[in-house]
């Protein structure tokens, strides 16, 4: 089983995330802790599996002290089988943490560090509303790797508005610099309730599929080419650097999500806690959980979302999840059919969301 754990807390909220996130406010945040270990006992009476994965994700979870990620780490431990964990990652902002805190990460059992780097140009991170500087960004790979053993993750994204395809090689380029373990390139999204996406409906923010198309063959291009596998549609990793938890997910394997606004889906039971930190500390205190939103995934619905997921994978789609007479012939350029799956080939991973509809 996986675990994910939800901090919503940030220092400045960025325009184009839709995640529940907040700043901490008065929140008291030992507090909070508190009720992620309440919580996590509260599932664990339903005597669950032991857990594979780990993943610290928000918000920002370096956000929290030393002293409340010791707390939250050593209850985990304490209430969870971790005998069978074989990744445990932790999502920074490189503006927060320091020599002191990467190695307090390696020394609670942390194995790799995501950071949300976004772009090593400041002009860029100026428009996505990033509190950290290119130079941050850097300063904290070098310090992960002198303080710490850990993997490190890149997350950038592309599509900014304002963005130049000679922008983002340059931002690409300097990521291969530091040799990442693993890249994460994501086209900027427009999502609902958030500021881009009110620009975006406004005119004032444009939206172009051939300059997306040419960022993303760039990226494709250059991350392979340094000897990263292109593993999902936009995750990137050396040899043996997949990141494991994000994998478990496009599988289809049970995860447990704990803290406000997280998805647990068990036994295709899915359901998801309150989006409102105030509402899931008072409902933790009174009942033991946040749930609500319960649904049962009948079979249909976890065939669309396994197409939805697994197309995404390099090894693609089991071919079971496709009706027997699916058609394909207007997609045979984009696809390719193995003995047990169809993969996409070509220009088909730009083409996902759509072949994935299809498909359904």
């Amino acid at each position: 089983m996986q675990l994910y754990l939800h901090i919503p807390f940030c220092h400045r909220l960025c325009p184009y995330c839709s995640f529940y996130k907040h700043t901490p406010g008065k929140t008291d945040l030992g507090a909070f802790v508190e009720a992620l270990l309440s919580e996590a006992r509260f599932m664990q009476k339903k005597n669950l599996p032991p857990l594979k994965t780990i993943y610290f994700g928000g918000g920002t979870p370096s956000m929290l002290s030393p002293t409340h990620l010791t707390r939250l780490f050593h209850g985990l431990q304490n209430i969870f089988d971790h005998s069978a964990v074989q990744e445990i990652t932790l999502e920074a902002n490189p503006a927060t943490f320091t020599t002191r805190t990467a190695q307090l990460y390696q020394e609670l059992g942390v194995t790799r560090v995501s950071l949300g780097a976004q772009s090593f140009l400041g002009p860029q991170l100026e428009v996505l509303g990033r509190e950290h500087t290119p130079m941050q960004a850097i300063q904290s790979v070098h310090l992960l790797r002198e303080a710490s053993d850990l993997e490190v993750n890149l997350d950038l994204i592309f599509s900014v508005p304002g963005q130049s395809l000679i922008d983002w090689e340059d931002s690409l380029t300097q990521a291969l610099l530091l040799q990442p373990d693993h890249l994460s390139a994501y086209n900027l999204t427009y999502e609902e309730d958030t500021d881009f996406f009110e620009k975006y409906q406004s005119g004032d923010f444009t939206d172009d599929p051939d300059l997306n198309a040419n960022m993303f063959l760039l990226a494709h291009e250059m991350l392979t080419s340094a000897g990263y596998q292109h593993y999902e549609t936009s995750n990137y990793a050396l040899p043996s650097k997949i990141s494991r938890h994000n994998q478990g997910y496009w599988l289809g394997n049970d995860y447990l999500g704990l803290g406000p606004s997280a998805v647990s889906t068990l036994a295709r039971t899915r359901h998801q806690n309150v989006s409102d930190t105030s509402a899931y500390l008072s409902q933790i205190h009174s009942v033991g959980h946040a749930q609500k939103n319960i649904e049962q995934l009948d079979d249909e619905a976890w065939r669309l979302e396994r197409i939805a997921l697994q197309l995404r994978t390099t090894e693609g789609l089991p071919l079971r999840y496709l009706h027997p007479t699916q058609d394909l012939s207007t997609i045979t350029h984009l696809v390719e059919k193995t003995p047990t799956h169809l993969r996409l080939i070509g220009e088909g991973p730009l083409l996902v969301d759509s072949i994935a509809a299809e498909l359904a």
